[in-house]
């Protein structure tokens, strides 16, 4: 389980592609301490498990099925990712519950300046809108998030100067794909109030 405060924006060096399977390795020097092989770890949002490190990168291996449905299809060697480590039993809990089981991809609308933050719009596959609330949580691309407004076809998020300087968020402009996590919550309650086994 993950919290959705990222831990560092780190680095894809290194690509391997067959028909349906993704070899990627990431430099992450700073975050590595404990991390073995076998462990969870988030990228862009998406639980991966590592399969290789040397203390200062690690490998990840994704399959035709995780990156059909996610953004990871996209990435090249030099692509800037979010990552965090699973949270330790003793950890803060400083998010929101995070599985690192993406929903969906949106995309980016608008990216636009706001006081000192910027203004995150959002266009989440349609499926999704029922999950999302003004004032709850979103995970996007990793990142723990309040939603600030709310359309029949969008969603926006207020950023504040910290979140841009310390994730990928900054970054992203018109036309980017995010990973997109709704709250685990509220698809829990959805399935108790359709009363389905």
């Amino acid at each position: 389980m993950f919290t959705g405060i990222v831990e560092s924006v780190a680095t894809v060096v290194s690509v391997s592609r067959s028909d349906d399977h993704a070899r990627f390795g990431v430099r992450a020097p700073e975050i590595l301490d404990g991390v073995g092989i076998g462990d969870s770890i988030a990228i862009e949002g998406v639980c991966l498990t590592v399969v290789a490190t040397d203390g200062t990168e690690f490998e990840i291996e994704a399959v035709s099925e995780t990156l059909s449905r996610t953004s990871l299809g996209g990435w090249e060697a030099g692509t800037k990712v979010n990552v965090e480590r699973a949270m330790p039993a003793s950890g803060r809990f400083d998010g929101h519950i995070v599985q690192g089981h993406v929903d969906g991809v949106g995309m980016v609308v608008d990216m636009l300046p706001e006081g000192e933050g910027r203004r995150l719009t959002v266009r989440p596959p349609g499926e999704l809108l029922r999950y999302l609330v003004k004032k709850g949580s979103v995970t996007v691309s990793g990142v723990s998030l309040t939603i600030a407004a709310l359309d029949a076809a969008t969603f926006d998020i207020a950023l504040i100067p910290h979140t841009l300087e310390v994730t990928t968020l900054g970054g992203l402009a018109p036309g980017a794909l995010v990973n997109l996590e709704v709250d685990v919550l509220a698809k829990y309650v959805e399935r108790l109030t359709q009363g389905t086994t």
